[in-house]
């Protein structure tokens, strides 16, 4: 428990952090009294809440994945979801559903209203009254398009100050580090001269100045009202490029972190079962350092899964992921991980710096290059233009190895997506995983956008169509995948903070063991990452003898001590303790 003045000195020990000297004591007196506000008058706060368990299940989606001619996409979305996968999935993340110009919803034009071709407000809330919501707080920057960027043209306060602006003759950008490969500065001419406003990703994506207090007031703000209207999941998306200071990366800079934490503060008050997930997509200890002390984001993003995985399954070597797997620390108290393998970016290369070498992930690029894959490109220190992210459909990226395409590419999937299931932490299943969605060249060549590839739109008809069918892999896909999280979601063993222990079984075998909270029950989890037979010997797992096991998937019993397990390629064996 928080008592009223824990809070006051907490909020009053993040802003220092944040500000420092940038405000007079008044200004800082003003913004902690203005901070105070959002919290409830009760005198005592609880900052500890149950947020998730074996049964949280994440699909993300776009509003407008799916859509029907007689009706707006949110709603066919919410029909699609209790049609199919009731039961099954418990959150969703619905990716920007905001009026936008670019960048499918991450260039936002008003943060307050629901894109009128998708729905309102009233379709978010009937989705947030069956479904935990997790919506994106698109924090960094806006659209050129706001009414916000207008006042800021035309020197009306306090938008004259909302956006970063920088003297590129006193302001050292050599150091800086984006995911792009645009300017970084725009020109715009103002009623008190030509300033040049920071653009990390685009030229028409604004960057916010959060040097100026009345931007984080204003997105507190936003945060509030999105849980008015039923969000409960706040995806911090570009959080790490938050804050900028001359000489530095602009990376991951100590105030960025102070912001996130006082963002958790304020939530943990405001509404203690909300959750904050960062979205930083950088090398893995930069990733890691977004947990804090167990005092920042709830959640982060496991951004070296899925190169990592997608790297073990093309080699069929688990070594560097075994490797990485020893090396991350299990999840603090209050905090989870967030697993994933695909989703509407691309598969990044940088969080496999340091974990992979520069000929495997060459080797990579070159095998999703002849999948029909495509690679994105950042800018750098000093402008070097390096690879990002591979721009592929992840059943496309599975649909052989460095050898070539092969007939397994369906069993390879399935067994990709098992082991993000089994991982500790909290799964986040990217809708065109489970529909089997395949590289869309038309898309792509339409947009002329790289991550286009993977965003395409299906019919409703047409889907319900090939899903009812069982002559097609869409089928195979969904019917697989769908029968994975109904047995997933009743093992307690499979909670996000299940003990996790890696298994060493070889390089074509990936292995590990969960052992639920109460202790009670044990799932061995075992992967054939590999075109060959594998033979397990049930002694080489060190398991108890004096009880039965029984694979979860293929409802087989072994007791016997001399008893081995035969996998097939890409087999999945999840093996529990029956007594």
């Amino acid at each position: 428990m928080k008592t009223l003045q824990q809070l006051v000195d907490t909020i009053s020990r993040h802003i220092d952090v944040i500000y420092g000297d940038l405000l007079t004591q008044q200004e800082r007196f003003e913004l902690i009294q203005t901070l105070l506000a959002f919290a409830p008058n009760e005198t005592t706060f609880d900052d500890h809440a149950v947020r998730w368990s074996e049964k949280s299940l994440m699909m993300i989606t776009y509003a407008d994945t799916i859509i029907d001619a007689h009706e707006k996409p949110l709603k066919t979305l919410k029909s699609f979801l209790d049609d199919r996968l009731k039961n099954l999935i418990s959150h969703v993340h619905v990716l920007p559903f905001f009026p936008y110009s670019s960048d499918d919803g991450f260039a936002v034009k008003d943060f307050y209203a629901v894109k009128p071709s998708s729905g309102d407000w009233g379709d978010i809330q009937t989705l947030a009254n069956d479904y935990v919501l997790m919506a994106d707080l698109v924090i960094n920057h806006g659209s050129s398009k706001t009414d916000w960027f207008k006042k800021f043209k035309e020197n009306i306060p306090p938008y004259n100050n909302y956006y970063f602006c920088v003297d590129p003759e006193q302001f050292d950008i050599s150091e800086v580090t984006r995911p792009r490969t645009s300017r970084l500065l725009r020109e715009v001419d103002t009623p008190d001269g030509k300033k040049h406003l920071w653009c990390t990703f685009s030229q028409v994506q604004l960057d916010f100045n959060f040097k100026n207090p009345e931007v984080l007031l204003e997105f507190i703000r936003i945060i509030v009202f999105y849980l008015s209207q039923g969000v409960r999941v706040f995806r911090l998306d570009a959080v790490g490029y938050l804050w900028k200071e001359s000489g530095t990366a602009c990376l991951n800079l100590p105030q960025t972190h102070e912001i996130i934490r006082l963002l958790r503060t304020l939530l943990s008050v405001i509404s203690p079962e909300a959750i904050i997930i960062t979205e930083t997509n950088v090398p893995n200890q930069e990733n890691l350092s977004y947990f804090g002390n167990g005092n920042e984001a709830h959640c982060i993003y496991n951004f070296s899964l899925p190169p990592l995985l997608l790297n073990t399954l093309a080699t069929g070597d688990c070594t560097p992921l075994k490797r990485w797997m020893l090396s991350i620390p299990p999840a603090q108290p209050e905090t989870a991980y967030f697993n994933f393998i695909a989703s509407h970016d691309g598969i990044g290369l940088r969080p496999a710096e340091g974990l992979l070498s520069e000929n495997d992930i060459e080797q990579l690029i070159l095998t999703m290059k002849d999948f029909g894959g495509k690679i994105s490109y950042r800018t750098g220190k000093n402008g070097k233009r390096k690879p990002y992210e591979v721009n592929i459909a992840l059943i496309d990226a599975l649909k052989g190895t460095i050898e070539g395409e092969d007939e397994w590419g369906v069993d390879r999937f399935i067994c990709a997506q098992a082991i993000m299931l089994s991982l500790q932490g909290i799964p986040g299943i990217y809708i065109h995983s489970l529909l089997g969605t395949t590289n869309d060249y038309e898309k792509l060549r339409k947009t002329r956008r790289n991550r286009s590839i993977n965003r395409s739109n299906w019919h409703r008809n047409e889907l319900d169509q090939l899903l009812d069918a069982d002559d097609n892999h869409h089928h195979k896909i969904f019917q697989k995948f769908k029968r994975l999280l109904y047995i997933r979601r009743q093992e307690k063993a499979f909670h996000p903070n299940a003990t996790q222990v890696t298994l060493h079984l070889g390089s074509n075998i990936f292995g590990f063991w969960r052992e639920s909270l109460d202790g009670k029950d044990f799932i061995y989890c075992l992967f054939n990452i590999s075109l060959q037979n594998q033979i397990i010997p049930l002694d080489s797992l060190n398991i108890n003898h004096n009880e039965k096991w029984l694979d979860l998937l293929e409802q087989k019993r072994y007791e016997k001590n001399n008893d081995c397990i035969v996998m097939t390629p890409y087999q999945v064996v999840w093996l529990k303790n029956k007594i």
